[in-house]
């Protein structure tokens, strides 16, 4: 059986060798990453056949950077989510309101 095509069986089942289940979880974190389709399918002949240019390696690496500044985004919202939790957290106790902040304190 070659790698990533199914077996058909008489009752018309299908089975998939480990390596295609491997491969389409990939496509769905990378889909999930934000990459698009036209990049994963570039870089489907680097992951099955291990086949790589400098091309792909550079627009993976761009793809890997912009991933790093959403992460990055995404870190600075939970920790001001954080600070809103603890804030209101505290309100609760207190029974104080949340305190008013402007949008340059924002």
């Amino acid at each position: 059986m070659r790698c990533g095509h199914a077996e058909h069986f008489p009752s018309g089942q299908r089975h998939y060798p480990d390596s295609a289940v491997e491969r389409v979880q990939l496509i769905q974190q990378l889909y999930t990453a934000g990459l698009s389709s036209r990049v994963i399918v570039g870089l489907l002949p680097c992951v099955v056949d291990g086949d790589a240019t400098p091309e792909l390696l550079d627009r993976l690496a761009a793809e890997r950077d912009r991933i790093d500044g959403r992460v990055a985004e995404l870190v600075r919202t939970r920790n001001r989510l954080d600070s809103v939790i603890t804030g209101a957290a505290g309100n609760l106790r207190t029974g104080r309101p949340c305190p008013a902040r402007t949008a340059a304190s924002g």
